[in-house]
């Protein structure tokens, strides 16, 4: 077997090609050719460029052979394009790279002939940002949603697809697939795709991420955005990429509420007051002939089943005020009225306020103030362990 390299007196020669330019990090697509310019006459080859624990590569094009002239001879040139990932900060080495001939001679005779590329190496920086690498030409989001999340019909299932393309890194290098969990939201997530397209200028990756997504109750709510942290290889610096956040609700609650379709106002009010008078006075009038032994239950039935809660205010208030401790405090007093009524209570519905109080939580600024009050007004947790009597 006869080894060649560059500037042997056979004139065939081979090498590695980096470019030139700022220094790499973690991740980023590092451009590299494969470049043998050749004298012989060549019947076969084959080249294998070497795989290592130290980076990941793939090729971006078909190999392209073709003559060039070259200090007035003629010479075959071979190049080949990779693109070479690395995967630890340091120093990255690649090659050698051999690549096996079979040459014909003058006597038309063939014989093998290995030309070999010697090592080069390159210094890697470390990843700029935290947590795992994602370094790209270019990073863009695209939100596509089935209907407007604001305005869904009743018991409508929103289908939300956000594709990521990623220009110059591999599928695996791209985040996995984020939660989008709210305790009133029902969310189902499709299977993930991920595809990558090599191109000359680097690869082109993408993954799709769908949800099928409905409100559980007719409020409002609204999905955060999600963060995307990025290393830009064209301007050198950190980027954050953002999908958007997203608002639900369904249509008939804003309808209910802005009272769409309805009466005018002042004709609806005077025609509310004037049945809420008629009621009391009809009301009063039975009242005052009961004994205080009956009248007792009547009033109690009547404030269990009346839709004016001024505790379910007092709670909500305290909520927008900030202060936990006056919002426990409105917490007590709503569930009092309740036990008084022979209301359902559970006695857990205050848990997760209470932690924060007294579990040293309360002043770190993250605790959901609405997420509680939500879990008092439904009264779900513990459901069915206790039950208040009158």
């Amino acid at each position: 077997m006869l080894l060649l390299i560059a500037g042997d007196a056979y004139g065939d020669g081979l090498r590695l090609l980096l470019p030139d330019g700022a220094r790499p990090v973690v991740g980023e697509m590092i451009p590299v050719t494969l470049r043998g310019e050749y004298t012989s006459r060549i019947a076969l080859e084959t080249l294998t460029f070497p795989s290592s624990e130290d980076y990941d590569w793939l090729q971006l094009a078909r190999d392209q052979w073709r003559d060039e002239e070259i200090e007035g001879r003629t010479v075959r040139v071979f190049e080949r394009r990779l693109a070479v990932f690395p995967r630890h900060a340091g120093t990255l080495t690649l090659g050698p790279v051999e690549h096996h001939l079979t040459v014909v001679d003058e006597k038309n005779l063939r014989a093998p002939l290995d030309v070999v590329a010697p090592p080069v190496s390159l210094a890697i920086a470390p990843y700029p940002g935290e947590g795992a690498p994602l370094s790209a030409r270019q990073l863009t989001i695209e939100d596509a949603l089935s209907a407007a999340p604001g305005a869904l019909r009743d018991g409508e299932t929103l289908v939300r697809r956000v594709t990521l393309t990623a220009e110059g890194t591999l599928p695996h290098r791209l985040p996995p697939r984020p939660v989008l969990r709210a305790p009133w939201l029902i969310s189902f997530a499709a299977p993930e795709q991920r595809d990558m397209r090599p191109t000359p200028a680097g690869p082109v990756t993408t993954v799709v991420w769908e949800w099928h997504l409905r409100p559980t109750t007719g409020e409002p709510g609204v999905l955060p955005p999600v963060p995307i942290p990025w290393f830009d290889t064209a301007s050198r610096e950190m980027r954050t990429a953002e999908i958007p956040a997203l608002p639900f609700g369904y249509a008939s609650f804003h309808d209910n509420r802005s009272g769409t379709g309805r009466l005018p106002a002042g004709p609806m009010a005077a025609g509310v007051a004037a049945g809420i008078a008629g009621a009391l006075t009809g009301l009063g009038l039975c009242l005052a002939g009961l004994t205080p032994h009956r009248r007792a239950p009547l009033l109690r039935a009547l404030r269990r089943f009346s839709p004016f809660d001024p505790t379910r205010q007092q709670l909500k208030r305290a909520a927008r005020s900030g202060d936990l401790f006056a919002l426990r405090r409105a917490c007590d007093a709503y569930l009092r009225r309740r036990r008084d009524l022979g209301l359902y209570v559970s006695g857990c519905e205050t848990a997760a306020l209470d932690a924060a109080l007294y579990g040293g939580t309360a002043g770190d600024g993250a605790f959901d103030r609405q997420a509680a009050v939500k879990a008092v007004l439904a009264g779900k947790a513990g459901q069915g362990r206790t039950r208040a009597h009158p």
